[in-house]
């Protein structure tokens, strides 16, 4: 029997070798390697570190070079299959074994033995840490963490669709024209909560998601609720994790406007830096919140786990407490959105989304809410 989830099965890849969390682990392993030789070598425990800078002299220009030629060469490594590229990397080894080697051993007292040494002891550690690197990828990517990662992805909390219909309600005869942007806003963002977001998305989109959503909370709690955008400076094409920024805006107005019945602003700055994305979100924060302020750790732990899945090193996440407001500062490497490929094509064969302005106002609800609901399939009962 077939079964009902289908997935495809995960091809081996080489790693990132352009990404600084990759970079700083072959040298850690590496010298953490030639560290345990020389353990092993030296007479006396005294005469370790001795073992080990001489050792580490000898492997480390081979490393260096090895690491810099890879850099270079990573593009077109990662598009060969992968028994290849592991071949072609093996090669580059040999290769830079006998360039940085060969005229030491000349201009020594070296003989040929030590740079055969040096080549088994490249291939060993070059095979070791693609192992690694290979289970490291399949132990970030089971399928319970993905499932963890999904949920967060299409998780909102119940209060907020309750409280956005019932804020809808209210105005469907007072204000009808703002009921059904409400209503289109709506259905936008669940089609989007609800579609799968594990592939990275342009950051325009992520904004303008989080527009709709704080124009839905802004008709719950009216002029409680400010908003001040700064994205004059954002990079709208830098492709960023889906839903990275609305968990954290939710948390925003939850625990920093809720509680208090005065006026407060969520404020959102975006800019790029030295081929670097930053994000600034800050909320108001007050000591006597109370239950408002137990839950943003763990919209903040998954957020950062799911940019260090995408990013390893390179990402961060960082908050802070100030005296009156709370900060939360995002930092993502720059990669621009490319020109969509036939696979994103084929996910969404049927419309594309309508966009605002291009459909008359007294038609935009009826339309909008049609495009959304035609994703999802019907499911025959009985």
């Amino acid at each position: 029997m077939q079964g009902i989830i289908r997935q495809k099965p995960e091809l081996p890849a080489l790693p990132d070798l352009r990404n600084l969390g990759t970079i700083l682990r072959i040298l850690l392993a590496v010298n953490g390697a030639a560290l345990v030789v020389a353990l092993a070598r030296a007479p006396r425990l005294a005469q370790v570190i001795g073992e080990w800078v001489s050792l580490t002299g000898f492997v480390e220009p081979h490393l260096l070079a090895d690491l810099a030629v890879l850099w270079l060469l990573y593009p077109p490594l990662a598009k060969l299959p992968y028994g290849l590229a592991t071949l072609s990397i093996a090669g580059i080894t040999v290769a830079i074994a006998a360039a940085v080697h060969v005229p030491v051993i000349y201009a020594s007292s070296l003989d040929a033995e030590s740079l055969l040494r040096q080549v088994l002891f490249a291939l060993a550690a070059q095979y070791l840490l693609l192992a690694y690197f290979r289970l490291r990828a399949r132990a970030l990517s089971p399928a319970i963490t993905e499932a963890r990662l999904q949920a967060l992805q299409a998780r909102i909390r119940p209060h907020f669709l309750f409280n956005s219909i019932n804020a809808v309600l209210s105005l469907v005869r007072r204000e009808p024209q703002r009921a059904e942007t409400a209503l289109e806003d709506m259905a936008e963002l669940f089609r989007v909560l609800m579609r799968d977001n594990r592939d990275l998305t342009p950051l325009a989109d992520e904004v303008e998601l989080c527009r709709q959503y704080l124009d839905l909370e802004k008709l719950r709690l009216g002029d409680r609720l400010d908003v001040d955008w700064n994205v004059k400076s954002m990079p709208g094409d830098a492709m960023v994790p889906p839903l990275m920024l609305q968990p954290l805006l939710e948390n925003a107005v939850y625990h920093g406007i809720e509680p208090s019945s005065e006026r407060g602003t969520v404020s959102i700055n975006i800019f790029m830096s030295r081929d670097e994305v930053h994000v600034l979100l800050k909320n108001p924060y007050r000591a006597t919140g109370g239950s408002h302020h137990s839950g943003n750790k763990m919209a903040l732990a998954n957020v950062r786990e799911r940019l260090a899945l995408h990013f390893d090193a390179e990402a961060s996440l960082d908050s802070r407490v100030n005296r009156d407001s709370y900060e939360v500062h995002i930092r993502v490497p720059y990669r621009g959105a490319k020109a969509r490929s036939s696979e994103a094509e084929r996910r969404e064969p049927v419309l594309k989304p309508v966009e605002r302005g291009s459909v008359p106002r007294n038609e935009r609800s009826r339309v909008g809410l049609t495009v959304a609901a035609l994703p999802y399939p019907e499911v025959s009962r009985g």
